[in-house]
């Protein structure tokens, strides 16, 4: 019964993908977070993440360059920011019913786990090196345009996503004020840090975000902050 449902959520993937994967133990070295294997041992997908990561980045630059040839190189790097962070992957692992397919331990799926951000995102940058490693470059290539592209059409995106800048000129206009930001939290090991930042205006609080990074969070927390801000416009 196990092994069929472990089945149907590799299928499951590879439908989504269009892709039939040759090694199917790299799809489901993808699909396994460390708290699976701390309980039933195997591999988790962490090597996987790291090496998607840099996939993920250098398709990223290829597409961007094609798509927009008289950009400047710090133009680029901030649309590929915005495409690259934590709420960017988790709405493209959203779109392939990732989290539904993953492996958790016990605890991380009481937690919530499928519907966190931050494991959605890490196991999207799994998914892909798998891909690039069973396919090549191309299947890569493709999968990464079909999700992408999409993303393009979004204001934000196109605007580098500066959620930061966009929160100061908002708050300076309706409330005379400049936002504060304020570390909450931040936990995890080294290689996966997790920071919660707070933003307010005045003793306001304005909104609450979270990030692989502390600039992260921050830019996480001033979008939520300048939603709640369009309120008062």
């Amino acid at each position: 019964m196990m092994i069929d449902k472990q089945e149907d959520a590799l299928a499951r993937i590879e439908a989504r993908l269009s892709y039939r994967f040759r090694d199917r133990g790299l799809l489901q070295e993808a699909l396994t977070h460390r708290t699976y294997v701390n309980e039933a041992g195997g591999k988790d997908n962490q090597r996987l993440e790291f090496f998607g990561d840099a996939v993920l980045d250098f398709l990223l630059s290829d597409m961007l360059l094609v798509r927009f040839p008289d950009s400047r190189e710090g133009e680029l790097t901030r649309i590929r920011a915005a495409l690259v962070d934590e709420a960017s992957l988790a709405r493209v692992a959203a779109e392939l019913d990732l989290g539904r397919s993953l492996r958790l331990g016990r605890g991380e799926e009481k937690g919530g786990g499928r519907q966190k951000r931050s494991l959605l995102a890490d196991a999207f940058e799994a998914l892909l090196a798998a891909l690039y490693l069973d396919g090549g470059i191309d299947e890569a290539r493709r999968v990464v345009g079909e999700l992408f592209t999409p993303l393009l059409s979004c204001r934000e995106i196109l605007s580098g996503r500066d959620a930061k800048t966009e929160l100061q000129e908002r708050a300076r206009l309706l409330r005379g004020e400049l936002p504060c930001y304020r570390l909450k939290e931040a936990s995890g090991p080294d290689h996966d840090r997790r920071f919660i930042v707070e933003v307010y205006l005045g003793e306001e609080l304005m909104g609450e975000g979270v990030g692989r990074t502390k600039k992260e969070a921050e830019q996480d927390a001033a979008r939520a902050a300048a939603l709640l801000l369009k309120g008062d416009s």
